[in-house]
């Protein structure tokens, strides 16, 4: 039963504290919740106001591809721990290998793209629980999903997969029936980048599985990886203006060694990750864009990895004499680093475990889903909560 002495303080409080001091900081799952507790409660949550305010303040969490746990979202508890949230877009009644789900991309509107089989869904985030079908059949690349500033439209981006034509890519517009077409050109380009057709005709670097474009200033923004010999520079970022609806080079900010699989957003502005080798013993280096007009990397972080080992061995070893029971795994290669937060990143490791480490390098913990430790991968796709309504035709449960 409630307690009615913690009732009566909550009903003293005033209504907009309630509102604006309270509510707002919850998660959307739970302002679902209070709205059935209150009638003035829902009226106020459901205004235009609150909701984007709302979305304003969610944090932009990481995914993790947990197999056999597919699509679980990682946020930051009011602890220490990680905790997971696990993501069901549409339900699956089928046990074919060929029918499991795939995460295609995602966008900050709390939106992401599925496919099941053959099929293509956009689906609102967990907080809401609907899908609509995408008219599009595999093979196709998704290559990113975003709102377009001026009509407020959802649109898709993506591309026919085996294409004798590699320079036309199709703009869906979420709701409609039919894709166009829309040619690549590129009118300017890094002297020692080649163009974005030669880049195409190479492989298209945003085919990448776990990959979603990072959207600021109004653009899509992909890390090139071409490999070919002939082509002296790779590392730079192609950009997609969905406004003009064309395509652009951007400067990365490095000239050689391993580079992240795509950009990211930290702080509101453009990062990318970089390092020498696969070792464990090397730095990680976190660049930012400081100007985005005159594209001015800086040096944000330099995390020395073997500094993560050496304490989580230090941790691992507290750990043993406690439960005395040996859970050593030394970090032999990482594949892939995410930011968690402002302070916090994931790092896979040995193609199967990922842990949690602060920018100083200091290990914080293991990630677990569930009880497991093991067969986890990084994606580079982030969920941002929201309860914006969001109307499409054949919108289902």
């Amino acid at each position: 039963m409630p307690d009615r002495r913690s009732m009566t303080k909550l009903d003293d409080l005033p209504e907009d504290l309630i509102i604006d001091k309270i509510l707002i900081l919850l998660l959307a799952k739970d302002i679902g919740r209070c709205r059935t507790v209150r009638k003035s409660w829902g009226s106020a949550t459901s205004t235009p106001k609150f909701m984007l305010d709302h979305h304003r303040r969610q944090p932009s969490l990481p995914i993790i591809d947990g197999q056999p746990s597919r699509f679980v979202a990682l946020r930051c508890g009011m602890g220490t721990k990680v905790s997971d949230e696990q993501l069901w877009p549409i339900p699956t009644n089928s046990n074919k290998a060929s029918d499991k789900f795939h995460l295609h991309t995602t966008c900050d509107d709390g939106l992401v793209i599925v496919s099941q089989g053959p099929r293509f869904y956009i689906c609102c985030n967990p907080a809401i629980h609907k899908h609509a079908p995408l008219p599009l059949h595999c093979p196709h690349d998704i290559l990113g999903l975003y709102r377009h500033n001026a009509t407020g439209e959802y649109r898709v981006l993506w591309c026919t997969r085996y294409t004798s034509n590699a320079e036309t890519l199709f703009i869906h517009t979420v709701g409609a029936n039919e894709s166009r077409s829309v040619t690549v050109r590129s009118p300017t380009a890094p002297s020692s980048s080649p163009s974005l057709e030669q880049a195409l005709h190479e492989g298209l670097p945003w085919n990448y599985s776990n990959c979603s474009p990072v959207h600021l200033h109004g653009g899509l923004h992909w890390l090139s990886h071409n490999t070919n010999k002939s082509i002296p520079r790779r590392g730079d970022i192609i950009v997609f203006d969905t406004t003009a609806e064309s395509f652009r080079w951007m400067r990365g900010p490095v000239r050689s060694g391993l580079l992240g699989n795509m950009p990211f957003e930290m702080e509101g502005k453009l990062a990318l990750w970089s390092g020498n080798s696969y070792q464990c013993t090397t730095a990680m280096d976190v660049w930012v864009m400081q100007d985005y007009d005159a594209e001015i990397w800086a040096l944000k972080y330099r995390i020395d990895v073997s500094t993560v080992e050496a304490s989580r061995q230090l941790h691992l070893a507290t750990l043993e004499k406690k439960k005395k029971t040996s859970r050593d795994l030394r970090v032999k290669m990482i594949h892939n680093m995410v930011v968690l937060n402002d302070h916090e990143l994931l790092i896979q490791f040995n193609y199967n475990h990922v842990l949690r480490c602060d920018i100083g390098g200091k290990f914080l913990e293991m990630v677990n889903i569930g009880k497991r430790q093991y067969c986890m991968k990084l994606t580079q796709h982030r969920l941002k909560e929201s309860i914006i309504p969001v109307l499409f035709d054949e919108m289902q449960e």
